[in-house]
């Protein structure tokens, strides 16, 4: 009895440690670097699984970051953010693909810190193809945030393990209105 007990609390750890170790990685090849987040797909398996499955059918192909969003380039919004955001953009609209149910950071205990990356959206359930990464700590993101007036926050499902530097070199980029006046292409995205 003594010995399985042992041999289960061992497989639990060892089920733990692997599961952490074995979270998929998508790297971004950019023209101004590459980017590497780590996708969650243990606490917010629904924006990540989306997320994957539009990587691996090439959703991603003419993919861009196409907006930025600075603490001097929102003068209308009370709750200021620090983000640079991707995805389709116009090929094709985005609108066009099913979108997915909402994952509250409440209900997956992921929350919005420096490199996190995470599904952008209008109303809660609209989220598709559209993703984006926090520059700095973005508490208002999260659920109860300000940042959207409904109070749900965004669904945080990954996290920049390599290339944050790339992406604060994005976010200094030219734009007009926070939409990049030179859209940065993401030439390649592939899980690794």
């Amino acid at each position: 009895m003594r010995n399985a007990i042992i041999f289960f609390i061992a497989a639990l750890l060892f089920a733990f440690q692997t599961t952490a170790e074995e979270l998929p990685r998508v790297k971004m090849q950019t023209d101004l670097g590459n980017i590497v987040v780590e996708i969650d797909t243990i606490n917010a398996p629904i924006s990540a699984k989306n997320f994957l499955k539009h990587v691996e059918a090439g959703t991603y192909k003419n993919a861009c970051f196409y907006r930025v969003v600075q603490m001097d380039n929102q003068p209308n919004n009370d709750v200021k953010i620090d983000v640079i955001q991707g995805g389709m953009y116009t090929e094709p609209r985005f609108e066009t693909i099913k979108p997915i149910e909402h994952e509250t950071t409440e209900t997956t205990g992921l929350k919005h810190l420096d490199g996190t990356l995470s599904m952008a959206r209008s109303e809660p359930g609209t989220a598709s193809t559209e993703f984006f990464i926090c520059v700095g700590d973005q508490p208002e993101l999260d659920f109860g945030g300000k940042r959207n007036p409904d109070g749900q926050g965004f669904a945080a499902f990954g996290q920049v393990v390599s290339g944050m530097d790339v992406v604060r070199k994005i976010q200094q980029q030219k734009d007009k209105q926070q939409t990049l006046v030179e859209k940065v292409k993401i030439t390649e995205m592939r899980v690794q």
